[in-house]
Parts: C-alpha cells; structure tokens; sequence
C-alpha cells in the first residue's frame, strides 16, 4: 500500500506480525518505555482499549498485535503526530481495529463516554514542571513535559472512561511512585501490580510499570524486575522477548 512520507520521516518495523511504523526523527520516537508497557498491559479477548496520548501509535500497534483485543483507541492532542499514527494503522490495513483520534486528553471522557473501555494504558510525560530541561521542539517537550496535561489529568480520565473493573497501565519514573499512588488512589484506580525496570542488575530502577483497577480492593504484588542489559550494549533475554526478536 502507497502511504505518503513527509520529510524526515521514515518506515520502521516492529518485529511483530510484519508490522512497521512511521516516525519522523526530527520530532518524536517511540522509546523502550513503550515497548515494555505493551509487553505489560493485558487485553484479553473482546475487550477495547484506549491509549491516552498515543504520540505515533506505537501502543495501540502493538497491542493489537500480542493481543486479542477487540479493538484499539489512540487519543492525540497534536494533528501532526495523530495523522502519522492514522498513517501507520493504514500502512498495515488495520484500520478495522484501530482508531487514532484527535483530542485533548483532558476530555476523553467527553469525546469517548464515561464508562467505555476495559483497559486504558498511558507514557504519560515523566516530568512536572519542577524537573528537567523543556525541549524547544514541541513534539518532544509535549511527550516528556506535563505542559498539556498533568498526572492527575491523565488519572481522572482514566477513571472515567473505565468500566467498573477495568484496567488502567502505565508506564512512569520512580521518583514519581508516591505521588501517582496517591492520585489513582483519588480516583479510585487501586494499584494491584507493580514491577520495576532496572538498566542493569546492580543499577537502581530508572522506570516502573504500573497496573490499577477501577474500584479495586487494596491489595498490591510487586512483580520480578526487569532487567534491560546483560552487558553494555547486549539486551537480556526478557527484552529480546518483548521486543519480539
């Protein structure tokens, strides 16, 4: 299928069901982050997810292909990055199973109905307005800056959009853990697993996985770490395994 690239932009594949992607370097690519919250999140069959904040669609992507779904949602705020995740889902005919649309996060529950997925997942930005360097470039600075949208954004929306019982996945930095247990705690989005990602085995976690239940009891399991290098440069088997190679 001829899908039109603009400048900077190229096709990458993704190492599951012969599905690629498009990414344009100069703005925005998906990270390993990604990649482990959609080796992490569950979608059991006939169930529909929404990705908030999908960026290119690199989740929705790839739940759809390790999972059976149903069908797959993606809410972008930026056109840009919206029309090249619409791009990508036609690049490999799933137009069927994923929809990108565009939006503010902030009003999911508007755009989609309360109550309306089984599973939401999120890369929400890692950093407040108190942490790190703003990117000039807006694409990146919007994925890693809560300019748009704060945590607490991300988890109301969440809540509301879930059915009761519903599953809500994220991916965060650890510094960060109290504070996001104490807003999906808010919205009632109880914490059942957890599991940290480590760069290397004597190296502290750099990242968490989160999953939450929308009324759930509280009960929480901290799950194996993950491990992302054997070696400098030699990834461990776990992530030769979610990445799908």
């Amino acid at each position: 299928m001829g899908i039109e690239l603009l400048e900077h932009e190229r096709i990458d594949e993704l190492q599951r069901n012969g599905y690629r992607i498009i990414q344009n370097e100069k703005k925005f690519c998906f990270g390993m982050d990604a990649v482990l919250l959609s080796g992490f999140a569950l979608v059991e069959k006939g169930e529909r997810a929404l990705d908030l904040g999908t960026g290119t669609g690199i989740i929705p992507l790839l739940l759809e292909a390790k999972t059976l779904g149903e069908h797959f949602s993606g809410l972008e705020i930026q056109e840009e990055m919206a029309g090249m995740a619409r791009r990508s889902v036609a690049l490999n005919g799933l137009e069927e199973k994923i929809a990108i649309v565009t939006g503010d996060l902030k009003e999911a529950s508007k755009i989609f109905g309360r109550a309306s997925f089984d599973v939401v997942t999120c890369n929400p930005p890692y950093m407040n307005q108190n942490h790190g360097f703003k990117n000039p470039e807006e694409p990146k600075a919007v994925a890693r800056h809560e300019i748009l949208c704060t945590f607490e954004d991300v988890a109301r929306e969440a809540a509301a959009v879930l059915k009761p019982g519903g599953r809500f996945y994220l991916v965060h930095r650890p510094h960060r853990l109290l504070e996001l247990f104490e807003t999906l705690r808010r919205y009632r989005l109880e914490p059942k697993r957890v599991k940290f990602v480590h760069p290397f085995v004597t190296a502290e976690a750099n990242m968490v996985l989160v999953e939450a239940f929308r009324g759930g009891r509280p009960q929480m399991r901290v799950e194996a770490p993950v491990v992302v290098y054997e070696r400098s440069g030699v990834y461990t088997r776990e992530i030769h395994e979610i990445y799908g190679y």
